[in-house]
């Protein structure tokens, strides 16, 4: 089986973060690890706390892991302080990682900002240039390219600036009402859309998380890029369009949709 690690936040609802993560790995039939960056207390309704590890309890973290299940693929999610990045970029490099997918957390989808303007230049300077692929939304890609996204061929021009400036593939998701769920895929001075089909249903929570997750599964799985990005949203459509409706604000997807096996049975009235 197939490997990959998460390098994320806890979300103690289980929508987002490491816990999302993991049953995106799972349902993408990967074996999951994980390190943690921050545990925060949060539901469906905002974030009510964040307590960070230490630099160097995520430092062990990473060695536990790349020195016995060494993953095919590295999915990284919220770091909010320049010293945890440094950190991840410093293994990620001494251990030679590869299929890194870096989801950039910086805004929530309140629009609450996640990360500190002294984190961002860090995040910019070393840990995104080791990417395979980033996945800013909207607001994301804004804050990475400088300007302002209004209209798809905005998304374009950000994305090309995004991925000449770091030298990465950029996958700037849509939406934001810029366009339906249609996302753009800039690598090597080519693009590639990928269109979608808005889904209604509101309950969205951890949605960023899981598309970065699933494409991590797929490129240790080996498929290219491409692939990679149109079988995770295929797998997120899925998620979305099982209607799961728990929690009093924006809910969870379901994860698991596709799971259905002797272990998935209700039990029986």
């Amino acid at each position: 089986m197939k490997t990959a690690l998460t390098i994320a936040g806890s979300d103690s609802s289980g929508g987002a973060g490491i816990q999302a993560d993991i049953k995106t790995m799972c349902a993408n039939h990967v074996f999951a690890t994980s390190a943690i960056t921050a545990l925060t207390a949060q539901n469906t309704l905002g974030v009510t706390d964040i307590m960070e590890v230490t630099p160097d309890f995520l430092e062990k973290e990473l060695d536990a892991i790349f020195t016995d299940i060494y993953p095919d693929a590295v999915k990284i999610g919220m770091v909010s302080s320049s010293q945890l990045i440094e950190m991840i970029a410093k293994k990620l490099q001494e251990y030679h990682a590869k299929n890194i997918v870096v989801d950039p957390v910086m805004v929530a989808t309140s629009g609450a900002k996640l990360i500190s303007d002294d984190a961002i230049g860090t995040l910019k300077s070393t840990l995104l240039p080791l990417a395979t692929v980033i996945t800013p939304n909207i607001p994301e890609a804004e804050i990475l390219a400088d300007m302002t996204i209004s209209n798809e061929a905005d998304m374009l021009e950000a994305a090309k600036k995004i991925s000449e400036n770091l030298g990465c593939a950029t996958l700037v998701k849509g939406g934001h009402q810029i366009n339906d769920a249609n996302d753009l895929l800039y690598t090597n001075g080519s693009y590639h859309w990928f269109k979608g089909k808005r889904i209604n249903n509101s309950n969205t929570h951890g949605t960023g998380c899981t598309l970065s997750s699933a494409i991590a599964s797929n490129l240790a799985k080996g498929y290219d890029l491409e692939a990679s990005v149109q079988r995770a949203k295929d797998y997120i459509s899925g998620a979305l369009s099982a209607m799961l409706d728990l929690g009093k604000g924006s809910g969870p997807m379901d994860h698991s949709f596709a799971l259905d096996n002797e272990f998935s049975k209700e039990k029986d009235a």
